[in-house]
């Protein structure tokens, strides 16, 4: 899996009542931290979803609809939902978002986690 990528996730296995999604659905890989090397089968992905609610100010990207991303209508990177999610899980698509919106959903991470971007 590549960096900007958009795949499905299959989380239908959450907990129920949680507040977790319980579905498959579509999110942005934002890359394997170095520290993983490649023998760790997981991805940091952040979830795609179409809810505003779940949008919260300085958060999220807006991704447009575009034939590269495949997204039938605006949607949002939810950068403070970010997740590590093992290759298990995921299905890959063609579909994939922009360098500069990767780099925006990044720096959108590294504010929810109060570092700053490299």
């Amino acid at each position: 899996m590549t960096a900007g990528q958009i795949v499905t996730v299959d989380w239908r296995d959450a907990l129920p009542d949680s507040g977790e999604a319980d579905k498959r659905r579509p999110a942005v890989v934002v890359g394997a931290p170095p520290t993983f090397g490649s023998t760790l089968p997981f991805e940091l992905v952040v979830p795609l979803t179409g809810e505003a609610a779940y949008a919260l100010p300085g958060t999220y990207v807006t991704l447009e609809p575009t034939p590269e991303n495949g997204c039938t209508k605006a949607c949002f990177a939810l950068a403070w939902c970010v997740q590590n999610v093992p290759h298990a899980r995921l299905s890959r698509t063609p579909s994939r978002v922009t360098d500069t919106q990767l780099r925006l959903i990044r720096t959108k991470i590294a504010a929810c986690l109060g570092v700053s971007p490299d």
